[in-house]
């Protein structure tokens, strides 16, 4: 509760210094603006990023909930690792840290997908109604990903200072704000930004 608390603070006082500091330009978003311009700023888009994955495990939860397609899903995930592993060199990653980092998003994608089967199947009533296509859902995901790859290429520097973890914390709790996720989706970003810092 103390840590919580703290890092309430922390994050409420870098907010208000971002905002009393200058105007946020044009381009930026409110996660952004509200992080300000250090590190933090750095490892926002790659922390929103992973958020926004975070988000769309609900759709791929309601596509697959009462049917046989099972949570864990080997050969897509497998299909995910061999396209970072070859596409990393080439944006100066090591393979094995961008497939880590990968590892942990579909982690936090199927710890949200567990959490909503638990509650749909404790409360009936909350279940999906209408079934989303997976067919459809997969591409967005594809683009994330390829968001995600560039954002970690692009935040080698941050990713690897020795404040990155505290930064890494302040900033997932912005995004974490700025998206109004309920415990489970934080819990899936806290998993989703365990493996961003290489330090």
């Amino acid at each position: 509760m103390r840590l919580r608390s703290l890092l309430v603070t922390v994050t409420a006082v870098l907010a208000a210094s971002a905002l009393f500091a200058a105007p946020a330009p044009a381009s930026e978003s409110p996660v952004e603006s509200s992080v300000g311009s250090s590190v933090e700023s750095s490892l926002w888009r790659l922390t929103d990023l992973a958020a926004q994955r975070v988000a769309i495990a609900d759709q791929v939860a309601a596509a697959k909930y009462g049917t046989p397609s099972p949570i864990d899903d080997p050969v897509r995930e497998q299909q995910i690792y061999d396209s970072v592993a070859s596409r990393a060199p080439g944006l100066g990653l090591d393979p094995a840290d961008a497939v880590r980092f990968f590892r942990a998003q579909i982690e936090a994608n199927k710890l949200v997908q567990r959490g909503l089967y638990a509650r749909w199947d404790a409360h009936p009533a909350e279940a999906p109604t209408t079934r989303p296509d997976l067919g459809q859902i997969r591409p967005v995901i594809d683009g994330l990903n390829t968001g995600l790859l560039t954002e970690l290429a692009a935040t080698v520097p941050a990713r690897a200072a020795r404040s990155c973890p505290v930064r890494q914390l302040v900033t997932a709790a912005v995004v974490d704000g700025f998206h109004r996720f309920d415990t489970l989706h934080a819990r899936a970003l806290g998993e989703a930004t365990s493996a961003t810092c290489s330090a």
